[in-house]
């Protein structure tokens, strides 16, 4: 058996709200109510080092933890995966992440994992985000690439953290939509909440939720409607991107979960077209922390192709 760790801290848009619903709501783990409820009463759930029920009203600043054991068994152990390192230091670090890479072990990953490499890589790393995520403070999704910090020590940890608490980091990341009518910049402010139709995706259409934000700027139109856009993140909710461009009906051209029928089959790159391109922030040592990760070799052919006339479909 194996024990995983989640720690929350309850921000003022989501106070008065019950835990079972706010957990429920949470972007990982993926959790119904009901479940959220079996952990709760099996104690596995404190707010403030408290047990509480399910119905418990949440307060700002609030701190749940949950400490869950799982009948699985999940790898941490190092593996020699080739790695990317944009920026290195003793405390901190920036992995270009490939295309196809967990970040961690989890059910259905438990190995080949960006931790698994970590765990080779490094002497060290802190596990105050839980035995099976040591080093991590964000995530992005297994088929989208680019700059992802990890942490070193526990000082970088919780200052690194803090700054993603904040929404102060610096992330750009660029995306290829399906946006003929899409105008050349703008901002999407929604609400960001499960579609209660379909339980993997998530969308900005809901009454309760946590805001979402992503300022959005047109760089390069193709002919077949195909745009490039660069996306700067005030906020970083689970699958923002892809759910403010599809719920703008300018999905991102090859995604499966959003595109539906119009952009997830497409010719030119068989994953959802986005790329973390920037990361910035402040190092624990007070100087500023700035990567660029270059197009990955599918991005780059897309890009291409789209450029020289030819059609995504």
């Amino acid at each position: 058996m194996s024990t995983t760790e989640f720690s929350f801290q309850v921000e003022p848009e989501d106070a008065g709200q019950r835990l079972d619903v706010y957990l429920a709501e949470q972007d990982d783990p993926p959790l119904t109510r009901s479940q959220v409820r079996k952990f709760l009463d099996r104690g596995e759930v404190t707010v403030n080092g408290a047990r509480v029920k399910a119905g418990y009203t949440l307060r700002e600043d609030d701190r749940i933890h949950w400490s869950h054991v799982s009948p699985t068994e999940p790898s941490i152990q190092a593996q020699a995966i080739a790695l990317n390192l944009l920026y290195e230091d003793d405390e901190v670090a920036v992995v270009d992440k490939p295309v196809g890479m967990v970040v961690h072990p989890s059910i259905g990953h438990p190995d080949g994992t960006l931790v698994n490499a970590l765990m080779h890589h490094f002497d060290e790393l802190p596990t105050i985000g839980g035995e099976l995520r040591p080093g991590i403070v964000h995530r992005i999704d297994k088929d989208t690439s680019g700059a992802l910090a990890v942490t070193k020590t526990d000082r970088a940890h919780h200052h690194l953290s803090e700054q993603f608490r904040d929404h102060s980091i610096d992330r750009v990341y660029h995306a290829i939509v399906f946006g003929p009518g899409l105008a050349d910049e703008g901002t999407f402010e929604t609400l960001h909440g499960r579609d209660p139709n379909h339980r993997m995706r998530f969308t900005g259409r809901v009454t309760k939720g946590r805001h979402a934000i992503t300022h959005f700027r047109v760089m390069e139109r193709y002919d077949s409607g195909a745009v490039l856009v660069e996306c700067r993140l005030e906020t970083g909710r689970t699958h923002q991107i892809r759910m403010h461009f599809a719920d703008a009906d300018s999905p991102l051209l090859g995604d499966t979960l959003y595109g539906g029928r119009r952009t997830s089959q497409c010719s030119l790159i068989g994953r959802q077209a986005l790329h973390a391109r920037t990361l910035g922030f402040e190092h624990p040592d007070g100087q500023r922390v700035h990567c660029v990760a270059e197009y990955p070799e599918d991005f780059a052919r897309a890009l291409e192709a789209l450029r020289a006339g030819r059609d995504w479909r």
